[in-house]
Formats: structure tokens, C-alpha cells, sequence
């Protein structure tokens, strides 16, 4: 079978892939783009209802392109959000391939770059960018088997509550998905067990400013790695309700009962660690930190911006965390279904190439892998802590793209110095 000749190949056409296409062809770099669904599909098909973006418009974009028809200040739907790289894409003429399925990259034997295979023909590339990010496989962890007669889904397959048999749910994970949710489902007339595990609380605004804009004038977003022992610690943020900072003891107060991270199953009766009231005091440490700190940036650069004391007041501890629940007999609490809000894991099964460590993750410093010719895209702290968010990505693929034409310029040197002299 005849391969098509292609100089770099980028799989993955959500924000990631958008973005390395924008870069690509701004560097006259001829590539293609395939995607196995529709551009940001997972934006629309692996969402709940009524989930909007983290961060407000004015924020959570592209530099070469505003939100039509949002306020700045706003929180675009998810339809809205997949809308929105559909058009940035056809703004430039994106060569993306829709529908195609990449099935397996191998490097060639005994020649450059890679041999690609997908479910609509073979490519030879030079290069190969993954650009599939880093929610690729849902999560869901091996604590309550199947026969245990509860319906469990992952949030990736949550829509409304209308789809949960009657009946209370414990929802595990307590990052914007799993708070977002909890929620919803909480206001539907439900009782709800929220499982909380360590998390990063911010403030949704703090003296008339985005919590995002505040990260970025700290230069929260650049940090490079994360804090020790923080690698995988959720963000309790959410743009819901035109955006209202994450408060538990609130969704408390609100009828959601709290307990610690979930441990083990036995019996139908569920086990949560004791750390309830360490992972919330945590979360309030890292959101009086923030203020503070937003405190001395406004004093130390003599802003004009509006006092806000009351932010520092902390609602009463409610009873479940004074004192917390450390089993539930899920049959007698009415519980009938699980959501787990546990994250994803990346699946690079279809690159066969020396680019991993022993546990399968890829090995990269700022999208470069140690296997010329392979780069990465979309990955958690790829470069800084921004990187994995809309705007973040797009200076990643600026990187990665810049890579690929400096090895371009070494190829073209090679080339032109292996002519004949007077050819």
C-alpha cells in the first residue's frame, strides 16, 4: 500500500492540536492534523449538561481570537468552548482530517521518520506530535465491583441527574468536576456524600479580580513544577453560576454531606480515610495564602482596587466535619449510585516508539521527547503550571513548533552540504 508523504503528523484535534496547526503553519511547516471524531469533540460528548469553563472568556482563549457573542467576564458553555476551536481552526485553513483514527507510529528501518498507520491509509512522517492531552482514559478505581448493585459511572459519562436511578450518590473527587457535580445533583432534590480528597482551593475572585488574573500577576502560572507532593492535587475552582469560589462548608450547609477520601469496600459498607478535616485545612491554607499574597501585590504596586475583609471569614465547621463519617453502610444510607470524579490516564498504546518510562508516561522536557522526531502536546506542567489550560497550551505548541524548525534547518544544512560542490 502506497503511504501518503506528510513532514509533520499531529494527532489529536482538540485545543492541543489547534494550537501546534496555528504554530505549524505560521512556520510554512507542512503538516496534517487527524483526529479520530470531530474537532473538541470531548468537549461535547465527554461533558455533563451544564458544565462551563474554569476560567472567564476573557481568559480561557487564544491570543488570535475573542469569544463571539460572551462577556469578558463570562463563562463560555462547553458547546461554546468546542465552538470556538472549531471556528479559530477554519479562521487559518487547519488541515485537519476528521473521522481517522491513528492506530500505530513505528519509526522507520533504515530511514527517517515514521511510519504511520490509521484507519483511512498509511502516512510517512518526519515528524509525529501527540497532541492528544492528557484526559485520554477515565479512571475509575478498582474499590466497588460490579455485583455490589450500584450504578457507577465516571464523570466523563455524567450528564444531569435525570440519568441516576432514585436514590441518594456519593460522588468521589472533589476537583471542580466532582464539586460541579455534587452540586447539581445535590439542588436536584438528592442527598449527596461528597468524598474530598487533597485539593487547591482558590478564590473564584478576590478584590474585583479573576482568580486567574491574580495567578498570573503572582506568576502562579509559570511555576515550573509543582509543590512537593502536590503532583496530583485538584484545583476546587468552578465557573458555575457565573462563577462563585468553592466553598465546602457551604455545600454543607446546603444538605451535601462530607467525608474523607475513599478507601475500601466491604460488605456494601464504604471506608473514607480520616484526612476530611486535614484536606479542608489545607484548602483554606492555600486560599488565605492566595489572598494574602493578592494583598501585598496590591500594596506593593499602589492599585486602586476595592478592600474586601469578609473574604477571610470561614463558615462554621458543619457536623460532618467535626465529626466526620468513616464508614457508611451505603444500602441503609439509600446510596444506589457512584460518580467517580477520579481523573483520567493517558493512553499512548498506538505510539510504539522509546519515549516512556517503566509506568507509561511519557518522558519529554517542555514537549521534546529523548526519540527525535517525537514531541508531545497538552500535557500537565508540560512547561509550567498553565500548560494543560486553554491559553497555557497554545505557548506550549509555540515551543514545540520552533523545535521542530530548528531540526528542519539541521536537516536542510545536511542536505546542502552533501551536494556536489558546483551542483
Amino acid at each position: 500500500m502506497t503511504s501518503q508523504e506528510v513532514e509533520v503528523l499531529v494527532v489529536g484535534a482538540g485545543q492541543a492540536g489547534v494550537a501546534m496547526s496555528e504554530h505549524l503553519t505560521n512556520q510554512g511547516i507542512q503538516h496534517i492534523v487527524l483526529e479520530r471524531d470531530r474537532i473538541a469533540e470531548r468537549w461535547r460528548s465527554m461533558r455533563w449538561d451544564s458544565l462551563v469553563a474554569n476560567g472567564p472568556a476573557w481568559h480561557d482563549r487564544f491570543p488570535g481570537l475573542e469569544f463571539s457573542g460572551i462577556d469578558p467576564g463570562a463563562f463560555a458553555s462547553k458547546e461554546q468552548v468546542a465552538d470556538y476551536f472549531l471556528a479559530y481552526a477554519q479562521s487559518f485553513g487547519a488541515p485537519i482530517r476528521t473521522g481517522v483514527e491513528v492506530t500505530s507510529v513505528r519509526r522507520n528501518c533504515g530511514a527517517p521518520g515514521f511510519h504511520v498507520v490509521t484507519s483511512d491509509g498509511e502516512y510517512n512522517a518526519r515528524y509525529v506530535v501527540a497532541a492528544t492531552g492528557p484526559f485520554q482514559r477515565p479512571v475509575i478505581p478498582a474499590v466497588v465491583p460490579v455485583t455490589a448493585g450500584l450504578q457507577q459511572l465516571h464523570s466523563s459519562l455524567y450528564r444531569n441527574p435525570g440519568q441516576l436511578p432514585e436514590g441518594a450518590v456519593l460522588v468521589v473527587g472533589a476537583g471542580s468536576s466532582g464539586v460541579q457535580i455534587a452540586a447539581e445533583i445535590q439542588r436536584s432534590g438528592r442527598q449527596v456524600f461528597l468524598s474530598v480528597g487533597p485539593h487547591d482551593r482558590p478564590p473564584r475572585s478576590y478584590r474585583g479580580r479573576d482568580f486567574c488574573w491574580w495567578l498570573g500577576v503572582l506568576g502562579l502560572w509559570d511555576a515550573s513544577t509543582p509543590p512537593e507532593g502536590a503532583e496530583h492535587v485538584t484545583i476546587a475552582v468552578s465557573g458555575a453560576d457565573g462563577g462563585r469560589t468553592v466553598d465546602f462548608r457551604e455545600l454543607a450547609e446546603a444538605g451535601i454531606t462530607l467525608v474523607g477520601r475513599t478507601e475500601a469496600f466491604d460488605a456494601g459498607t464504604m471506608r473514607f480515610a480520616g484526612d476530611l478535616q486535614a484536606n479542608i485545612a489545607n484548602g483554606d491554607a492555600n486560599y488565605l495564602k492566595l489572598l494574602a499574597d493578592a494583598d501585598a501585590y496590591v500594596e506593593r504596586n499602589g492599585l486602586d482596587l476595592p478592600e474586601e475583609p469578609e473574604a477571610r471569614s470561614l463558615r462554621a465547621d458543619p457536623e460532618c466535619l467535626s465529626n466526620p463519617i468513616r464508614e457508611l453502610d451505603l444500602a441503609a444510607a439509600g446510596v444506589t449510585s457512584i460518580v467517580w470524579a477520579t481523573g483520567f490516564v493517558q493512553d499512548y498504546s498506538w505510539l510504539d516508539v522509546d519515549a516512556f518510562d517503566e509506568r507509561g508516561r511519557p518522558r519529554q522536557q517542555r514537549g521534546v521527547s529523548p526519540e527525535p522526531g517525537i514531541y508531545f502536546l497538552g500535557l500537565p506542567w508540560q512547561s509550567r503550571r498553565g500548560s494543560s489550560f486553554i491559553w497555557g497550551v497554545w505557548h506550549d505548541a509555540k515551543y514545540v513548533a520552533d523545535q521542530i524548525a530548528i531540526q528542519q534547518g539541521y536537516l536542510q544544512h545536511h542536505e546542502a552540504a552533501a551536494q556536489p560542490v558546483g551542483v
